[in-house]
């Protein structure tokens, strides 16, 4: 059974960092697209960010140049690190997962398995 566990959510500042951890298990990270997509209050699900099963990566425009998503294999764990952070970077951020290959952050919000999420915010 596939389990994703998110953490390092939290409060910060506008202009801080967080860094977003997702612990896989139930299944190898390494044959799985990953990424991560946000719900915020009173709009639709983002995807904003998603790694292949080659270690491409891409990026939603409202995030590119601020955020990096990567993994550790060995750790099975898959990170989100969120620099520059803006109130509107506010959000539920949720770790996806998908057996199949996707190219395109946007499609996070469609991946098979999620985590519970993790709560950011961010004041000005």
């Amino acid at each position: 059974q596939v389990q994703l566990v998110e953490s390092g959510g939290g409060s910060v500042q506008s202009g801080g960092s967080l860094r977003l951890s997702c612990v896989a298990s139930g299944y190898t990270a390494t044959t799985y697209s990953m990424g991560w997509f946000r719900l915020a209050p009173g709009k639709e699900r983002e995807g904003i960010a998603l790694i292949d099963h080659f270690g491409g990566t891409d990026y939603a425009d409202s995030v590119k140049g601020r955020f990096t998503v990567s993994q550790d294999n060995a750790k099975n764990t898959l990170y989100l690190q969120m620099n520059t952070l803006k109130p509107e970077d506010t959000a539920m951020y949720y770790c996806a997962a998908d057996p199949n290959r996707f190219f395109s952050a946007s499609s996070t919000p469609r991946f098979r398995h999620w985590g519970q999420g993790t709560q950011v915010t961010v004041s000005s």
